[in-house]
């Protein structure tokens, strides 16, 4: 006398990331009674329509909520994108090979102590007063030894304090306030809608205070200029990788979020969470593919348009076993 015993047990990967990248997969396993071997192969024909023994997992290839905007802000980077090939980066580089070191680094200097006190403010509101007196004592001393701030007189020795960049959005992280939706904007570039609001709070804040002639466009729009072409020449290497990279749009939002996580992380005296390299974000977890169309994307050799065949989606994997007979102990009544 025996009993045929068969349960079925149904396997689904324990990582979200592998499942979210895989949609349609099915995958169905039928395990035999203890101290039994599963037979395990790789079902060639379509999978069994017995409801009961099939999962089908689906996943979107993007998070939602980090990026809701997904493919507004694919065609807010493309437009970004081809602005700087033709106009942001040539300007880029003329600003800082022909423009004479003297100039630009003063001009970068003014500017930069004209936010100072921002930078000390919020140090005060993060609860960081040590770094606060820094700010300002720079401030002091760039203004006045440094002729308005045309000198970085406070980096140097003996002095030694550092410029360190700071602002509300970091005010915000650092008491637990999440980025919000990844944004790219036209004139603004990469942000989030936490750091649009931080940014704007900061800028808003000399011309309130001071007036005259902070709050009009004669100073607005060439502050804005003369660092955006800063901007551009601190992280012209990172914005060449991004370019070269397989999935632009996917690096350039990894990126930054991943730099925003460190920074927050510094002011909690935390070590960044993950490696933010390129390289490193390239060759992390699957990504689902780039909704950016394939012929836009750039032979690294050449920097002209190529087109690039979508890699095949990977097939379902089914796992079946076979149903197993277990003779019945011998001193069975």
């Amino acid at each position: 006398m025996a009993i045929s015993l068969a349960s079925s047990v149904f396997l689904v990967s324990s990582s979200p990331i592998a499942v979210m990248m895989q949609p349609q997969a099915v995958v169905l396993v039928q395990s035999s009674a203890p101290q039994e071997t599963q037979v395990l192969e790789q079902a060639e024909e379509a999978p069994p329509t017995d409801n009961r023994n099939v999962i089908v997992v689906t996943g979107e290839g993007a998070d939602p909520l980090k990026d809701p905007l997904e493919n507004v802000n694919i065609q807010a980077y493309k437009l970004t994108r081809d602005i700087d090939r033709a106009f942001v980066e040539p300007i880029a580089d003329v600003y800082g090979e022909d423009l004479p070191s003297p100039i630009r680094k003063g001009l970068r200097n003014f500017l930069r102590n004209l936010m100072e006190p921002v930078n000390a403010l919020n140090y005060l509101l993060q609860l960081k007063p040590d770094k606060a007196l820094e700010t300002v004592g720079r401030f002091a001393i760039n203004t006045t030894v440094g002729v308005a701030g045309l000198f970085d007189v406070a980096k140097k020795e003996p002095i030694n304090l550092p410029y360190r960049r700071n602002g509300f959005a970091n005010t915000l992280g650092y008491y637990g306030v999440g980025p919000g939706p990844f944004l790219v904007l036209p004139l603004v570039g990469s942000t989030t809608l936490r750091d649009l609001l931080g940014s704007g709070i900061d800028q808003s804040i000399l011309p309130f205070a001071v007036g005259k002639p902070l709050n009009t466009p004669y100073y607005a729009i060439p502050a804005y200029t003369v660092n955006s072409l800063e901007f551009r020449i601190e992280f012209d290497e990172r914005i060449g990788q991004i370019k070269d990279s397989d999935d632009p749009y996917y690096a350039l939002r990894e990126s930054y979020l991943c730099n925003r996580e460190a920074d927050i992380a510094t002011l909690k005296n935390q070590p960044p969470p993950r490696n933010c390299s390129i390289e490193a974000i390239m060759r992390g977890p699957e990504h689902a593919q780039s909704l950016i169309p394939q012929d836009t994307l750039e032979d690294a050799s050449t920097g002209e348009a190529m087109a690039v065949e979508p890699e095949p989606e990977r097939p379902a994997i089914i796992y079946v076993s076979e149903e197993v007979v277990q003779p019945l102990p011998a001193d069975y009544r």
